[in-house]
């Protein structure tokens, strides 16, 4: 008879997992479509780039504060991504930015969120090691996201956006690895 045992990891330990994986250079390509016949679907392509951050990382320590935590060193890790976006057609300018995200007890704090410069907060479950899902609320606004890894040179997202109770947007997007730091 063999031994064996059985390793649970925290949910903590498995999105740090998540983000180690998606480290690297992403080329996105993504549609937002409005559930509202009259506005046009918005397409974007993206260079995002996604680095990982040690749990004493200035930049953690820095969000730690913004999130007014008593704790200097409160995440287990997290992650900085940034990007470079241009939009198809004329509707908006090409656009440039950065995100911090934080991991700590079943969240994931971020000094931006999607459509705010202002901190928010997201709860995330890992449904297996390759798909992680977000849930953020802010504004009068829920953001409920699946983000899914495929295999090492792809991901998949899925952002759906309600208001009111009523959903108003989704954006699905297609991400293939550039580069793997």
């Amino acid at each position: 008879m063999t031994a064996f045992s059985v390793v649970q990891s925290s949910p903590e330990a498995l999105a740090m997992q998540w983000f180690r994986q998606s480290e690297g250079l992403w080329h996105s390509q993504r549609r937002y479509y409005t559930l509202n016949p009259e506005v046009a679907t918005q397409e974007v392509v993206s260079l995002i780039a996604v680095q990982v951050l040690a749990a004493n990382s200035l930049q953690l320590i820095e969000l730690a504060q913004l999130h007014k935590l008593d704790e200097p060193e409160a995440f287990v890790g997290g992650s900085f991504v940034t990007w470079e976006s241009d939009y198809t057609g004329k509707i908006r300018k090409p656009s440039t930015g950065s995100t911090i995200f934080g991991i700590r007890e079943g969240k994931l704090y971020r000094d931006r969120g999607f459509a705010t410069t202002n901190p928010v907060t997201a709860n995330f479950s890992i449904i297996n090691p390759q798909t992680l899902t977000l849930r953020t609320e802010y504004q009068g606004s829920v953001f409920e996201e699946e983000l899914k890894l495929i295999g090492t040179s792809y991901r998949t997202r899925q952002t759906i956006i309600s208001r009111a109770g009523q959903e108003i947007m989704i954006g699905q997007y297609l991400e293939t690895r550039v580069d793997q730091s």
